[in-house]
C-alpha cells in the first residue's frame, strides 16, 4: 500500500477523533470508575476470585449435572455474581462503560453514515444498527418478512 496525502490526512483526523475520545467526559468517568474497582485491593481480590470460579463454571457446564461439584458451583457463582452486582463501585463501572460504549456507538454510526446508508455498523445500542430488515436470522424464525 502506497502512502498517499489523503492516507495521511485520514490518519491524523482518525488520531484527532481518537484524542477526543480520550478527552470526553465518558472516557474520564470510565477512568475514575476503573480505578475506584481496580485500586481497592479487596475488590479488585474478588473480581479474580469470581473470574477464577467462572473457569470452574464453564467446567461444569461441560458435563451439567452429573459434575461433582455442580450444585456447590452454580450456587457460589449466583451468590459472588449478585455480591458483585451490589457493589456501588462495580456498579458505577458497569454504568460508566455503557455511556463510553453509547458515545463509540455514536461515532461509529456518524462515520459509517458518512459514507454510505448501506455500511454496516456494528453496535450494542439498536438504534444505531443499520440492520433494519430482521430482528435475527431468517433461518431461526426471526421477526423479518423475507422467504427462505
Amino acid at each position: 500500500m502506497i502512502m498517499t496525502y489523503e492516507w495521511v490526512q485520514i490518519t491524523d483526523s482518525a488520531e484527532e477523533l481518537s484524542e477526543m475520545i480520550l478527552q470526553s467526559e465518558q472516557a474520564e468517568q470510565y477512568r475514575e470508575a476503573y480505578r475506584a474497582v481496580y485500586h481497592d485491593k479487596n475488590l479488585a481480590d474478588e473480581i479474580q476470585a469470581f473470574a477464577r470460579l467462572k473457569d470452574q463454571y464453564e467446567e461444569v457446564q461441560r458435563f451439567g449435572k452429573y459434575h461433582p461439584d455442580y450444585k456447590r458451583v452454580m450456587k457460589q457463582i449466583r451468590v459472588d455474581k449478585r455480591r458483585l452486582d451490589l457493589n456501588e463501585a462495580v456498579a458505577a463501572l458497569r454504568i460508566a462503560e455503557n455511556e463510553l460504549q453509547d458515545l463509540m456507538d455514536q461515532v461509529s454510526f456518524i462515520l459509517g453514515r458518512s459514507v454510505s446508508e448501506s455500511v454496516k455498523i456494528p453496535s450494542s445500542n439498536p438504534f444505531f444498527s443499520s440492520d433494519s430488515s430482521c430482528g435475527g436470522s431468517c433461518g431461526t424464525g426471526g421477526s423479518c418478512s423475507c422467504s427462505a
